[in-house]
């Protein structure tokens, strides 16, 4: 189909445009949405990584930085008004807490749809209680046509704030299950893990993945290790523990690594770029966090036929099916975690059937296809409802 200048643009806005589960699923709806229809610019408030420019696949679609300085908005806003009134798009979509002020001059700017996601909890904001937090969505609500909620936890907590059922879109993450997808044969792909300082050769390999910040809690899953290994001595002959990732707590990792005595079986694999190899590579996915949102690490596990076990934050028990495809903990929960991880070591058969299960959970309910198509019907609807009274007027 030929393609033409009066396809819709949509400028997605985020605070930063990094390697992340939220930035991962805008990259995924740029590429998949189909591009007859549609055109996209990515609007990065602060910057925007080159390792996540590559990954757009639309050579039609931009990507530009504000380089804003810390602090709020208000200051950007007359220069963000005059870009969108330059852009022209037809929707606006902000994502999260910290894109959510791009709504004023959007609104400003006379776009005519404005949708805001909510993909999870503010890192100062892990349980969101925050009276603050409520007050400043209340006060943006006017500006925002509609809200996407990633989890029922999150509908939840806007209806509180004040946003009508109405408004509201649960929407999900997707996978992509053709690129994460079981390792060949139902034994784990160990390649990527040759350079780890222990033998790997009937291993049960327990890993994560993801940023090295507090939120993310992955000083519970050594905690939980060493528990697990003074409870069970004889399980250091295979457990093995590998946390893909990097952040601001590496170094406070590495110590407690140290500390615990798990040097000769644990290791910080660091940042990787194809973590679909690293979680072929595992036996069992620990996903430690204290806040989430739809997590899509957790789907990505899921997809690679890895049994999970996750902390009972956000929307995670609405992924994980305890106990057919895992299990659910307690945050902060160490013994609890220990118990687990305890419980694979002890019966592999049964936690390989827990993968297969989640695997086949996902193809049900979470693919990738599911996630674009709805995300797509949702922007055609919110544009027919913004052309219906413009169209009525012209009639009249």
């Amino acid at each position: 189909m030929k393609i033409t200048d009066g396809r819709p643009l949509v400028a997605h806005v985020v605070y930063r445009f990094a390697v992340g589960g939220l930035e991962n699923g805008v990259v995924n709806l740029i590429n998949r949405l189909p591009g007859e229809r549609w055109r996209h610019v990515v609007i990065a408030l602060t910057e925007a990584e080159a390792s996540m420019r590559s990954r757009i696949a639309r050579a039609d679609a931009g990507c530009l930085e504000l380089h804003k300085a810390p602090g709020h908005l208000w200051r950007e806003m007359p220069r963000l008004v005059r870009l969108l009134r330059e852009l022209r798009p037809a929707i606006v979509h902000t994502r999260n807490l910290a894109a959510l002020e791009a709504q004023v001059p959007a609104a400003l700017a006379g776009v005519p749809v404005r949708v805001h996601g909510e993909h999870g909890w503010d890192v100062h904001d892990p349980d969101g209680r925050s009276r603050r937090y409520r007050l400043v969505r209340r006060l943006y609500r006017p500006f925002v046509h509609h809200h996407v909620a990633l989890s029922a936890q999150i509908a939840r907590y806007l209806a509180g704030c004040g946003v009508p059922a109405s408004r509201i879109s649960r929407i999900c993450n997707g996978v992509d299950t053709q690129r994460f997808r079981p390792a060949a044969g139902g034994a784990p792909e160990r390649g990527v893990l040759a350079a780890a300082p222990f033998a790997i050769e009937g291993a049960f390999v327990v890993g994560t993945v993801g940023r090295l910040h507090a939120v993310k809690d992955q000083a519970l899953l050594v905690r939980a290790a060493a528990r697990a290994l003074a409870q069970a001595p004889d399980a250091r002959k295979r457990l093995r523990l590998v946390i893909v990732g990097d952040g601001p707590l590496r170094a406070d990792l590495q110590a407690a690594i140290s500390a615990a005595g798990l040097t000769d079986i644990a290791w910080l694999a660091g940042e990787q770029a194809q973590v679909a190899d690293w979680l072929r590579a595992l036996d069992l996915f620990v996903l430690p966090s204290l806040a989430e949102g739809i997590s899509n690490t957790i789907l990505e596990a899921m997809a690679c036929a890895l049994p999970v076990i996750a902390t009972r934050v956000g929307g995670n028990d609405e992924l994980v099916e305890a106990p057919a495809t895992g299990a659910l903990i307690a945050a902060g929960d160490e013994s609890a975690l220990a118990e687990q991880i305890l419980s694979m070591l002890a019966d592999p058969q049964r936690a390989r059937g827990m993968g297969r299960a989640a695997r086949e959970r996902v193809e049900r309910h979470f693919s990738l296809e599911a996630m674009v198509a709805a995300y797509g019907a949702l922007y055609e609807r919110l544009l027919a409802r913004r052309a219906a009274p413009a169209a009525r007027l012209r009639q009249a």
